[in-house]
């Protein structure tokens, strides 16, 4: 009888599991054989012959390496919470960028208080960002994606990697949201008047300046953009969980289509 109740619970929870969906692991690799890892998560019920929205959401530098797992350490819980799934069905993808890469191309000087970050998308993109966009860019191919409802969002080097992305590809994603991140902003007006902006940042950010996302989001103001920018008070660069916890993050991002 025990045997039996184990063996039924096992069931149930598998059961549920599917029904909540789950992130499977799987790699991209590129023309030039560099594999890049991520996990995707598929809509519940998910119909083959239906095509969906695509939320790409970029880590940040302490989540980089290749097991394919530190990369889900923050925003994922929004994408399992069942009523989310349920009212916002998506595909989402949360690549893993590799050790010795960055998903910007951006000059750091860490020796310098507070540490500088020079944007330079003159510079050729980086194979990892480049992967994650062509990846986005082969469900379109494949007739699974929305490509009127590509979505793109992350975190400090993801906020940064969000920025370059709609930046090199301005008419391709329906609503962007960096979070502590920043821009090369001698690009802005190249995407400003197509796509919608949600940025985020905390005023007390000892990492990644505050003072790249005001600058973005003044460039994005006075080129007439339709930008929302929140400053969360005394929050160092941990702002993530703070726009995570938005109650009104997925709704504002779907409401955009291009």
């Amino acid at each position: 009888m025990k045997k039996l109740f184990i063996a039924l619970a096992l069931l149930f929870l598998s059961v549920q599991i599917f029904a909540q969906g789950v992130f499977e692991k799987k790699s991209y690799v590129n023309e030039s054989g560099q594999s890049l890892s991520y996990q995707i998560l598929y809509p519940t019920n998910y119909n083959p012959s239906t095509k969906y929205p695509v939320v790409l959401v970029l880590h940040g530098a302490g989540e980089r390496g290749d097991d394919n797992v530190a990369q889900m350490k923050y925003g994922t819980q929004v994408f399992l919470n069942p009523e989310n799934q349920a009212k916002f069905p998506a595909i989402v993808i949360f690549p893993q960028c590799p050790k010795d890469s960055y998903w910007s191309s951006v000059k750091i000087d860490r020796t310098q208080k507070p540490t500088s970050f020079v944007f330079d998308y003159s510079q050729n993109i980086n194979w990892p960002l480049q992967s994650a966009i062509d990846l986005v860019k082969s469900l379109v191919k494949s007739k699974v994606a929305d490509k009127k409802r590509l979505y793109i969002m992350g975190l400090s080097m993801g906020g940064m990697g969000t920025m370059e992305a709609v930046s090199r590809n301005p008419k391709m994603f329906a609503a962007a949201i960096p979070i502590c991140g920043g821009a090369d902003l001698t690009y802005v007006k190249k995407y400003a008047k197509k796509l919608p902006l949600w940025v985020n940042h905390g005023d007390a950010d000892a990492v990644v300046p505050v003072k790249h996302s005001r600058e973005l989001v003044a460039a994005l103001q006075e080129a007439k953009a339709n930008v929302t920018y929140t400053e969360y008070p005394g929050v160092n660069h941990n702002s993530w969980d703070n726009t995570f916890a938005q109650p009104a993050l997925l709704s504002w991002l779907f409401s955009f289509k291009r």
